[in-house]
């Protein structure tokens, strides 16, 4: 396989993901996280949101096996696609875009394993005090909310087939 039928195969599957990491979005996006979950309505608080919710339907695949190893690589890089625009429209320079996404990505991990414990404990509530409100809630029926639409998603999400998914569609609630 030539270099340029890697590279545009490549770009071929991940649009393949848009709708999925668009639906995503689409959810982090939801007024609800801000308007009643009380998560600041900022840069950083919708990162957060981004984040933590692209972490979700990264386990989700991640529940797949091998089968779900190759979306989920594709869908953290139209995650860090969107972050490296987003960056770029604030006018932040190439030589500190790199620095910024691997703060992000970090950040991504971060979540993700988190939210690994959290789907075994059970314990929404840490993840969301530590990943979106950054210890400082705006108070505990904030954090309820958020931790306890979160666990929602999660089992929404599980109960999602793969190939809906894929589609950007999930179970009903």
């Amino acid at each position: 396989m030539s270099l340029l039928q890697r590279i545009f195969g490549e770009r071929r599957q991940r649009t393949a993901l848009d709708p999925l990491y668009r639906a995503a979005v689409a959810e982090a996006r939801d007024p609800f996280w801000y308007r009643d979950g009380e998560v600041p309505d900022t840069m950083d608080g919708r990162f957060d949101m981004v984040a933590i919710v692209t972490a979700l339907v990264l386990l989700r695949l991640e529940e797949e096996g091998e089968a779900g190893r190759a979306d989920s690589v594709l869908l953290a890089e139209l995650f860090v696609d969107d972050m490296d625009g987003e960056l770029r429209q604030l006018g932040i320079g190439d030589h500190i875009v790199g620095k910024h996404i691997g703060r992000m990505m970090s950040a991504l991990g971060g979540r993700l394993g988190a939210l690994r414990e959290a789907k075994v404990t059970g314990d929404y509530r840490a993840v969301v005090l530590r990943n979106v409100f950054h210890e400082a809630p705006p108070s505990d029926a904030a954090v309820d909310l958020v931790a306890g639409r979160l666990q929602k998603l999660a089992a929404r999400l599980a109960a999602t087939s793969a190939a809906a998914l894929l589609e950007g569609r999930s179970a009903a609630s």
